[in-house]
C-alpha cells in the first residue's frame, strides 16, 4: 500500500529533513524561552505548536528561487530558507552582526536580502501587499518565482489583508497566502475575530481558491501548498490557505495566557503537539527509530548551544550607529 508522503511525492530522506527542520525550530524556541526568563534576551514570540504547518508549506517552495515575507512566528520557514540558528539567536541577543537589522528589529522581525526574505515590520499583515508586490514585479519582468506569504488569523481582519488579496486576485499573481490559525489573537478568540466558519471562506471573493487544512501535519501542508505553488507557476494565480494548529506558548513573552485559557484547554493541546505526532508517524512507517531519533536531537542541540554561545559573546552595535541607514551619509551610498 503506497503511504501518505509517497503519494505527496516524498520521499523519507524528504521526511527527515523535514522533521529535522521543524525539531531546530522547536529546539531554538525553547531555548530563546529560557534565555528570555534569564533575563539575557527582552523578548520571544514563539512558534511552538506551528512548526508543521511552517515546515510543511516551505519544503513545497524552492528555496533557490522563491521570495518569501514571513511573520513573525516563522522560524520553521526561515530556517529552511537559509536562515540558520546563529542568524536567530544573534537577533535575539540584538547583536551587531544580526543578518536581519545589526540588531535593530525586535525579535522575529525577519529580513535576509541574499535568501530573499521580505524585511517584516511591526504592524501586522503590511507583509502581504509588500508580497503582492513582489509577484507583481516578477509577472511584469516575466521571473520565474513565485512568493508565499504568512500571517496569523487576527491579522487577516486587517485592511491590507483585503487589499493585497484583492489585488492579486484580480490580476492573477503568483503568490500564495497562508494563514497560520493558531486559534487566538493574542487574547481574542477565534470566534471573537472572524464570523465566517472559516478564514479561507473569504477566498471566493477575491476570485482564488482557499482552503483550511491541519496545521498539525506537515505531509497534508505540503500537498495542498505544492498544488497552490504549481497553480501559481502555471500562470492560474493566487490561492489562500489556512493550516489550523495550536499556539502552545503565550502569544509572546510579555504575556500571561493562563489569564484567558484554561488549564484544560493548555494541558489538551499536548496532544496535538506537531513533534510528537509527525515523530510517531515516522516510526510507524519504519523511518525513525528511537536511536535515531536521539541522534537527531543531540546534533540539534550541539547547533544550538554553539549558536547561543555565539551570539551571548557577540559585539553589540557601536553607539554612534543607531542613525546609520536611516540618513544618507555624505560621499557613500547607504
Amino acid at each position: 500500500m503506497v503511504s501518505k508522503h509517497e503519494e505527496a511525492g516524498l520521499s523519507n530522506d524528504d521526511l527527515l529533513k523535514m522533521y529535522e527542520t521543524m525539531l531546530t525550530a522547536r529546539r531554538v524556541d525553547e531555548r530563546m524561552w529560557l534565555l528570555n526568563r534569564a533575563g539575557k534576551i527582552p523578548f520571544v514570540i514563539s512558534c511552538q505548536g506551528q512548526e508543521a504547518a511552517q515546515v510543511g508549506a516551505a519544503f513545497a517552495l524552492d528555496n533557490q528561487k522563491d521570495y518569501i515575507a514571513p511573520y513573525y512566528r516563522d522560524l520553521g520557514v526561515v530556517l529552511h530558507f537559509g536562515m540558520t540558528p546563529k542568524d536567530l539567536m544573534l537577533s535575539a541577543f540584538a547583536k551587531a552582526e544580526d543578518p536581519n537589522s545589526g540588531g535593530r528589529q525586535m525579535p522575529g522581525h525577519f529580513g535576509q536580502k541574499k535568501n530573499r526574505i521580505l524585511t517584516g515590520s511591526s504592524p501586522v499583515t503590511t507583509q502581504l501587499p509588500h508580497a503582492v508586490g513582489v509577484a507583481l514585479a516578477g509577472k511584469m519582468k516575466k521571473k520565474d518565482f513565485i512568493t508565499f506569504t504568512t500571517l496569523g488569523e487576527g491579522s487577516s481582519n486587517q485592511g491590507d489583508f483585503h487589499e493585497g488579496l484583492n489585488f492579486a486576485g484580480v490580476h492573477k499573481l503568483p503568490i500564495i497566502t497562508m494563514v497560520e490559525n493558531n486559534k487566538y489573537a493574542i487574547s481574542v478568540p477565534y470566534d471573537r475575530q472572524v464570523a465566517s466558519k472559516n478564514v479561507s471562506d473569504r477566498a471566493a471573493g477575491y476570485g482564488m481558491p482557499g482552503v483550511t487544512i491541519d496545521g498539525n501535519d506537515p505531509i497534508e501542508v505540503y500537498k495542498h501548498v505544492k498544488a497552490a505553488a504549481d497553480r501559481a507557476r502555471n500562470g492560474e494565480g493566487p490561492s489562500l490557505i489556512e493550516t489550523v494548529s495550536e499556539r502552545m506558548t503565550a502569544h509572546s513573552s510579555d504575556d500571561d495566557h493562563r489569564q484567558y485559557r484554561s488549564a484544560d484547554e493548555l494541558a489538551a493541546q499536548k496532544e496535538k503537539d506537531p513533534i510528537l505526532l509527525f515523530g510517531a508517524y515516522l516510526k510507524e512507517n519504519n523511518i525513525m527509530d528511537d536511536a535515531l531519533e536521539a541522534d537527531i536531537n543531540t546534533r540539534i542541540m550541539a547547533i544550538v548551544n554553539e549558536a547561543t554561545d555565539y551570539a551571548e559573546n557577540a559585539a553589540y552595535a557601536e553607539p554612534e550607529h543607531a542613525l546609520k541607514y536611516v540618513y544618507a551619509e555624505q560621499g557613500g551610498n547607504e
